[in-house]
């Protein structure tokens, strides 16, 4: 398909972001209660889920490029692996959501969402496929006791 894993994910959470931030310009909304300390709050569990993830990558000596997980060469399992198939792409959705929360606007939250449907879409279903591929019986296992996303 024309858009799978061509987008890099970053770039996909960054416009995301910016339509969040465009919305946030443009519309009115009742402030988010304690919104720079929730901001930052979940500022620092993305981050900490995203480093996690990218050691466990390291850890495997496998790729952390999502443009090609046919290159993948070993599936990552273990660690925060444990509870996320994806915690890189969760990371980038929290740090969208801290986002929301440091622009207090409802409406930029809302719009957050759009970042999982694509990568559900484009992003994830494609890696999926390369994974049931390369891994067989051990990716399905996988995928039957660990979510998508959380």
């Amino acid at each position: 398909m024309f858009l799978e894993c061509k987008i890099p994910p970053l770039i996909v959470a960054f416009s995301v972001g910016l339509i969040m931030w465009t919305v946030s310009q443009i519309s009115s909304s009742p402030a988010l209660p304690n919104h720079i300390s929730v901001s930052i709050a979940l500022f620092l569990l993305a981050s900490a889920v995203a480093l996690l993830a990218v050691i466990n990558f390291k850890k495997a000596k496998t790729t952390v490029d999502p443009r090609y997980p046919e290159k993948t060469t070993e599936l990552v399992i273990a660690g925060i692996y444990k509870y996320s198939r994806n915690p890189m792409y969760l990371a980038f959705f929290l740090w969208l959501i801290a986002f929301a929360a440091y622009l207090s606007n409802v409406y930029a939250l809302l719009i957050s969402p759009v970042f999982i449907l694509y990568m559900n879409r484009f992003q994830i279903a494609p890696e999926e496929r390369s994974l049931e591929t390369l891994f067989g019986n051990s990716y399905h296992a996988y995928k039957k006791q660990t979510r998508r996303w959380l």
